[in-house]
């Protein structure tokens, strides 16, 4: 078993095809471009780096817990605190 894990509790939205679609769109972009590239971090101007969702979401394990214990949702009431620690370890640990 591996043991490896994030230093941060962070969960990204490297997964929707949205995002991966719009970041290979910049890549094309910026391929194509006929003009020279002047300087290393010129090309971020050739394609609007809003157009790229990339989503970061931090929580840490209190969070979490906190969020938890004082939601009054069905889906939530129905874990037990382990399920929630499971959970989060699952989308913010767990490489």
């Amino acid at each position: 078993m591996s043991r490896s894990v994030k230093r941060t509790p962070v969960c990204n939205d490297h997964r929707t095809p949205r995002t991966r679609w719009s970041k290979r769109l910049a890549s094309k972009a910026v391929r194509r471009f006929t003009e020279d590239v002047y300087k290393g971090k010129w090309y971020r101007k050739v394609y609007c780096s809003w157009d790229i969702c990339d989503y970061r979401f931090f929580k840490t394990r209190q969070q979490a817990i906190n969020e938890w214990e004082t939601s009054r949702s069905p889906q939530q009431l129905k874990l037990t605190r382990s399920d929630v620690i499971n959970c989060w370890e699952r989308y913010y640990k767990r490489k």
